[in-house]
C-alpha cells in the first residue's frame, strides 16, 4: 500500500514540484494551500508524513505543527518543514513545535526524498 503524504504550501508551483517528486517515488499525495486547509484534511485519513511551508496566509507552518500535535490521531506523524526560512531561531521554533526535519528552498528533490524515506516507517 502506498504511503500517503500531506503537502502544505501556499505556492501551487512548490506543491506541484514536491508532488511530482513524491508520486514519482511511489507515494500518494494530498495537497493543502495553508495550515488551516491542512487541518481540514486531517479528518481521519491516515497520513505517514506532512511536508509544510512555514510562511503561509491564515495559519503558518509552525502554528499548524502545534495544532497537528494536539490531535491524538496525528500526534506522531513526522513533519518536515520545507521553507525559504534558514534562520536558526525559526528552525528552533519548528523543532520545539514538533517538526522532525528542516529543508531550505530551493531544494533538490532527491534530498527531500531522502529525508522522507528516513522519516516514514516501512
Amino acid at each position: 500500500m502506498a504511503k500517503n503524504i500531506l503537502i502544505v504550501d501556499d505556492s501551487a508551483s512548490v506543491r506541484q514540484v514536491v508532488s511530482i517528486a513524491l508520486t514519482g517515488a511511489g507515494y500518494e499525495v494530498t495537497e493543502a494551500c495553508d495550515g488551516s486547509d491542512a487541518l481540514t484534511k486531517l479528518d481521519g485519513k491516515k497520513y505517514h508524513l506532512i511536508i509544510s511551508d512555514v510562511n503561509m496566509p491564515k495559519m503558518n507552518g509552525i502554528e499548524m505543527v502545534k495544532e497537528v500535535k494536539k490531535l491524538p490521531a496525528y500526534r506522531f506523524v513526522p513533519i518536515i518543514m520545507l521553507t525559504t526560512e534558514g534562520a536558526e531561531d525559526k528552525k528552533q521554533q519548528g523543532k520545539a513545535a514538533g517538526a522532525k526535519a528542516w529543508i531550505v528552498k530551493p531544494f533538490k528533490p532527491e534530498k527531500m526524498l531522502q529525508a522522507v524515506s528516513m522519516l516514514i516507517l516501512p
